[in-house]
């Protein structure tokens, strides 16, 4: 059944230039609006650029330039940005459009005349961030010496004294705010920052500032100040109205059919930073205004680099997407595609490596261990093998599906489909739920798979014996081709495009599959499978060096800024040592024990259903009854190894591993100081 999904990042303010963690959200954005039009639904997605405010008026100044000059000359750069990173689909708005003024002057309108109480002029005196275009109480702040500084800029805020200012009435909306949440769980997701946020209103708000009259680069309040000052409204009021101003009609009213369409539905994706804004003081408004609130507020964690968020106003931390995206896809060997190969790498990075909601430390070792591990080793060499074997054996064996084969048990046909069939349905169920990296461990875990049967089919053997099951084993992978081609579309784009071009899957739009009748490689048409290059090739220690080289700013590369790793122990001979990109392949994730039985006849062996913070628990067969009785087991936290191939033991499905300590015997899980939530990586 199709939906609206409209979806938002939030619009990105304009004194410099697009940076790693704007490319993040935006991307995000877009890989969820790609797969909702692929499910058919009726997808918007909007981004833009905030313009107004002190920040913009002074660095204007700095540079000799009208604020006017500025952001013509700046908001361009992040929609050249997007469009060069492969974003597609969405609406650019800025918020010196005049529609958008017309939309903000009509909200401030609106609640004067549903509730005029809730606007009224007094004067105001506080501490007020430049960067973040917020006055904070001093709870809010921190101390470094006999300064107050911003805990998200640790810049210095400034004390006003005494401006004249509007009102919005905020404390009136403690409570209503606090029932629409009750009432509406995923209003705020993840579950940490609705707790956050329900703790913030119980104790009260206070009244909002919303204007200003020590700068001028602003939308001007829409009636005049008794003593004749001139008031330009909050940047924040002005900013978080962009949602409804791009749905408005031109003339400024804030009814249409469009708001009425997919204003309901909207999702505001934005980082955890600006979080209150979006979930206190934009719903307040919509409220005084008796307008419609959006179906939702997800917030994602920070990017850091060595420990820093990723910020315009630190150096140390910017990373360039497209420099980075450039110097990923060098190596790619299809001609003309080295961007946009390159980019999906960064894509895959980003999405797969934080979950969102999480925060997450990008590192270029973490970078180069999943690129050579999931996209060279298991994507790329997926493809390469299938599509040599299919070109050397099918003039003589074409793929030709036979459905005799296709029998329940543990052959690796049946088997085939069965992980195809369960790889739709959970990358769909994580994608609903905006979980992109868990939507990718379930497709990955079928990339494993289709890498599996080749080794257990082994057609090259099976051509030598002129096996009339080759035909099948052929279409088999040339179906998993064409499913994979669809599952990586909402990440991958570029890589997908390629392997449906590979596979000779036509040019027609895409469509998530969704399994009929337990099948779904039984969809795949009639394919005529080609040639491939190598999308991803490995990047060995010259190729690594070399990105760090074009990336890394010369600062950060002589002066790392951390100390020194101690000595690694010289390790026991009876250890193979491995290699980073091994252990990369290695998903180690916290489960929570929920129910705990003994498998009969097995004196050694329990059957765990356990929680990964999946939409359903997973079954797990695990060597501990020794160790642990059923009962003990229940509650309890351990590390699991989430991307083991599944495997049947005494006839009860095992869909991963708990670690243990242990030789012989076990003596006991591994273990945290802590609970964390379930799903949550370990690394």
């Amino acid at each position: 059944m199709t939906q609206t999904f409209y979806i938002t990042t939030p619009i990105y303010y304009v004194n410099d230039v697009p940076h790693l963690g704007h490319a993040y959200t935006t991307l995000v954005a877009d890989t969820l609006a790609r797969f909702h039009r692929m499910r058919g639904d009726d997808t918007r997605f909007l981004t833009g650029t905030d313009e107004h405010g002190q920040k913009v008026e002074e660095a204007a100044a700095k540079r000799g330039r009208t604020p006017r000059e500025l952001v013509d000359e700046v908001a361009p750069r992040f929609d050249e940005t997007w469009k060069t990173l492969g974003i597609e689909g969405y609406r650019f708005i800025r918020t010196t459009d005049e529609r958008h003024k017309r939309v903000v002057q009509t909200l401030w309108k609106r609640i004067r005349q549903v509730n005029p109480e809730d606007l009224y002029l007094a004067s105001y005196q506080g501490w007020y961030c430049i960067g973040c275009e917020a006055f904070y109480t001093e709870s809010q702040l921190a101390r470094d010496g006999d300064t107050w500084v911003c805990q998200v800029h640790k810049k210095p805020v400034s004390w006003l004294d005494k401006e004249r200012s509007w009102f919005f009435r905020l404390s009136r909306y403690a409570e209503p705010l606090l029932r629409h949440i009750e009432a509406h769980p995923d209003f705020i997701r993840p579950d940490a920052y609705r707790n956050e946020i329900v703790a913030f209103l119980r104790g009260g708000l206070r009244d909002l500032s919303v204007s200003r009259t020590s700068f001028q680069w602003g939308i001007d309040v829409p009636e005049p100040d008794p003593d004749g000052l001139h008031h330009v409204i909050y940047v924040w009021m002005d900013a978080l109205t962009n949602y409804l101003s791009d749905l408005c009609p031109a003339d400024g009213s804030v009814t249409g059919p469009d708001v009425e369409r997919y204003f309901p539905s909207v999702i505001h994706l934005i980082g955890k930073d600006i979080l209150r804004f979006h979930t206190v003081y934009w719903p307040a408004f919509l409220m005084a205004a008796n307008l419609p609130l959006p179906r939702g507020i997800f917030a994602h964690g920070w990017w850091t680099v060595r420990g820093e968020k990723i910020s315009k106003s630190m150096p140390a931390t910017r990373i360039d997407p497209i420099k980075l995206a450039d110097a990923l896809g060098a190596g790619t060997q299809v001609p003309g595609l080295a961007r946009a190969i390159g980019v999906d790498a960064m894509r895959y990075y980003l999405l797969r490596e934080m979950p969102l909601g999480n925060d997450g430390d990008f590192t270029f070792e973490s970078l180069f261990g999943r690129f050579n591990a999931e996209l060279a080793n298991d994507l790329g060499n997926l493809i390469n093998r299938s599509l040599t074997l299919i070109g050397k054996l099918a003039a003589e064996t074409p793929p030709a599906r036979d459905d005799a084969l296709y029998r329940e048990g543990e052959n690796p046909y049946w088997q085939i489909e069965v992980h195809a069939v369960e790889a739709c349905r959970h990358a769909a169920a994580q994608f609903d739920a905006f979980a992109p990296s868990r939507a990718l461990e379930a497709i990955w875990r079928f990339v494993g798979m289709a890498n599996r049967f080749i080794d257990q089919t082994q057609p090259w053997v099976m051509a030598r014996a002129r096996d009339k099951a080759l035909g099948h084993a052929l279409w088999c992978l040339q179906a998993s081709l064409w499913l994979i081609a669809r599952l990586i579309a909402p990440v991958l784009p570029a890589t997908s495009g390629v392997l449906r071009r590979w596979i000779g899957d036509g040019d027609a739009a895409m469509q998530w599959p969704e399994p009929i009748e337990g099948r779904v490689l039984s969809l795949a048409p009639a394919l005529r499978a080609g040639a491939a290059s190598p999308l991803f090739p490995r990047l060995d220690d010259k190729l690594q060096q070399a990105i760090l080289d074009k990336i890394v700013p010369p600062d950060v590369a002589a002066s790392p800024g951390a100390p020194p790793a101690p000595p690694a122990a010289e390790p026991r001979p009876s250890f193979a040592p491995i290699k980073i990109d091994d252990f990369g392949r290695i998903e180690l994730r916290v489960g929570t024990v929920l129910s705990a039985a003994a498998v009969p006849k097995a004196k050694k062996l329990l059957q765990l259903s356990v929680d990964l913070g999946e939409p359903q628990p997973r079954s797990i067969v695990a060597g501990i009854a020794e160790t642990y009785a059923p009962d003990q087991i229940v509650g309890k936290q351990a590390i699991v190894v989430a991307n083991l191939e599944p495997a049947t033991i005494r006839g009860i499905p095992s869909q991963g591993m708990l670690l243990a300590a242990g030789d012989a015997q076990v003596l006991g899980l591994s273990a945290l100081d802590r609970n964390v939530p379930a799903g949550t990586r370990v690394r």
